[in-house]
């Protein structure tokens, strides 16, 4: 800390009799807020050595400082405060005095919303995900690589390491993000992530409101966000409130003893998920579950400390409205606890009534899953107001139908689970995926059998749901049947770095298969894209027969069939059996070549193909 404001601080209180010395603010947060918003409460965090040795007043239009609430550590204060629709925008000055006397001034900004904020709407049906993690898919600027500030540094040969892709990497291939089909963009984590290593996946944060310099900047994330949006496409946040990083800023000195769940010695989450909802669950077990530390770099945060609540909740709202937010994508949703992340979720979404929140819970039992979704009768009484979840579910019965089809009756995995639907309040507004960041790549799991491959993404983008795709699913990215590691299922996108051999952006480079994989999701999802019978059409599925699972999509008199063929052979279906769908339609387009077929009777599916056709 600068040597004159120390000694400058310590004439200033030692002249009025008081022993400890008061140093500037360090920080305060969040760093400014909005008039007009929904909740007209705002906490604010101050932290400065000695800080609660002062007393705070704030003189400004339409702002009343309600309360001043201290903790154990002098060192913290938090000002509840009321900013009325008819605040003043600009500069709020917050005093900070002894004896009437002004010791500390800090300049708080009160902004005007962007017009209509709060009828944002978010991510839904008509949208198709793209997940990026955005170390890994495109160096847009090598020189913020490495930062001499953070402790990690750039090395791109380290597979747990730092490779230095950006927000410009990212903005400079919405382009192609865009041209492919996908609507919106679902991005790891951006925030500071200051550890000593494996800290380019972004989920041990360190600062809540900054981004990582070595991402790039706070105004950069804002440009991205908006610079998607004149592309047509919306934007989700990848946002943790269950954990922070070892290293967050407020570790060497936490505002409360009961700030993180704090164990004797260390002591990591059990993961069992069964734990909010089993009767016969013992105590201890359910401390560990949701008090427990997610590994040991990630301190557990203690919501049920008041302030820490609304510091956790205020966080989400400041990025929501400074970005422009479309959706939020939580971690780890259960983890919190089941009574913060309700007061949480409504919070959120009475300030964006239109807004939408997918949260992760990583479970292939549907009945926890649907425990968490709006709208759901659960036993207990407990209400969410969750609009979405993660389907784990199907993407678990997904793999099976993938790995063993001929095994497992080609796709009654998928059918029975999809049967399982009447456990969610809102089946047709979960997120349905192939795999993600944290698991084996789809490939691997479709036996590296490219036309299997495809048939699963024609699946995710037919069947109900919101499609999610992880970055490289367009091209065949894979991990190796031997490595699960996840700096190795992370790979870097080809075609983000300067010299890459292979251009999955240009396709310069790729082989065949990748190539046609492209054409096909690019021809896929661009369809998908502008038809409203697979975005709100309502799912009509027929129990598999001969490896062959039948199912039509129905909206306003419009009809998409879909056929998925998972044998190894050619299959004759015929249609008759599904005369009560197709009514009096004789024939249809085939979706994936353009060209007319005849559906009124016998149809030669090829091995391993997917056919969808709109009936005409």
């Amino acid at each position: 800390m600068n040597k004159f404001f120390l000694i400058y601080a310590f004439l200033l209180i030692s002249s009025i009799g008081i022993a400890q010395e008061i140093a500037p603010i360090e920080r305060v947060e969040p760093p400014n807020w909005w008039v007009g918003m929904e909740h007209k409460e705002l906490q604010i965090m101050v932290y400065g050595d000695n800080i609660s040795q002062l007393r705070p007043s704030i003189e400004h239009k339409g702002v009343t400082l309600k309360q001043t609430i201290l903790t154990e550590n002098p060192n913290y204060v938090f000002l509840d405060v009321l900013i009325e629709d008819n605040a003043q925008v600009g500069k709020m000055k917050i005093n900070f005095s002894d004896n009437e006397q002004i010791r500390i001034t800090h300049e708080y900004e009160l902004k005007r919303r962007e017009p209509n904020a709060k009828n944002r709407e978010g991510f839904n049906t008509s949208d198709v995900l793209y997940l990026i993690t955005p170390d890994r898919f495109a160096n847009g600027d090598p020189n913020n690589d490495s930062v001499d500030e953070m402790k990690e540094k750039v090395n791109r040969k380290n597979k747990g390491g730092r490779h230095g892709g950006d927000i410009k990497g990212m903005i400079d291939n919405l382009d192609y993000i865009q041209k492919m089909g996908f609507t919106s963009l679902w991005v790891n984590p951006l925030l500071e992530n200051d550890m000593e290593e494996y800290s380019y996946h972004g989920y041990s944060t360190t600062d809540f409101y900054r981004v990582d310099p070595r991402f790039g900047t706070n105004s950069m994330y804002r440009d991205l966000v908006q610079k998607a949006k004149s592309k047509g496409m919306k934007f989700i946040m990848d946002m943790i409130v269950n954990h922070c990083g070892s290293n967050h800023w407020w570790m060497n000195d936490l505002p409360a003893s009961d700030w993180i769940n704090e164990w004797a010695e260390y002591t990591g989450t059990n993961h069992t998920k069964t734990l909010t909802q089993d009767i016969h669950a013992a105590p201890s077990d359910i401390k560990q579950m949701f008090d427990g530390w997610f590994v040991k770099t990630m301190p557990d945060l203690n919501q049920r400390n008041p302030l820490m609540a609304n510091y956790l909740t205020q966080n989400s709202i400041w990025w929501v409205e400074y970005l422009g937010l479309a959706g939020i994508r939580m971690d780890t949703y259960p983890y919190p606890g089941a009574d913060y992340m309700a007061e949480w979720t409504r919070r959120v979404m009475k300030e964006y009534p239109n807004f939408q929140i997918v949260g992760e819970e990583w479970t292939g039992n549907p009945a926890l899953v649907s425990y968490w979704q709006k709208g759901k009768v659960n036993p207990d009484g407990y209400e969410s107001e969750l609009t979405s979840l993660m389907d784990f579910p199907i993407q678990e019965a997904l793999w099976k139908t993938m790995e063993k089809g001929e095994e497992n009756n080609g796709w009654k995995s998928v059918y029975e689970m999809i049967g399982n639907d009447f456990l969610y309040a809102d089946p047709y507004n979960l997120v349905i995926f192939p795999d993600n960041h944290d698991m084996d790549r789809f490939f691997k799991r479709a036996n590296y059998d490219k036309k299997l491959y495809e048939l699963g993404m024609a699946f995710i983008c037919t069947t109900r749901g919101i499609p999610q795709f992880y970055y490289g699913s367009e091209i065949l990215m894979s991990n190796p049947a031997d490595n699960s590691d996840h700096g190795i299922i992370r790979t870097d996108f080809p075609g983000g770095w300067a010299g890459d051999a292979t251009n999955g952006f240009t396709g310069y480079g790729l082989n065949a298969d990748q190539k046609s994989t492209q054409e096909f999701m690019k021809r896929l999802l661009n369809w998908r894209k502008g038809n409203e019978v697979v975005h709100k059409g309502k799912l009509i599925h027929y129990v598999p027969q001969d490896g062959v699972y039948t199912y039509f999509r129905i909206y306003k008199g419009k009809k998409v069939m879909v056929m998925l063929n998972r044998k190894n052979e050619r299959v004759e279906v015929d249609t008759k059996r599904f005369q009560e769908m197709i009514g009096n339609k004789r024939s249809g387009t085939n979706v994936l070549n353009g060209q007319s077929i005849n559906i009124s009777s016998i149809i030669n599916l090829p091995p391993k193909t997917p056919l969808i056709v709109e009936l005409k």
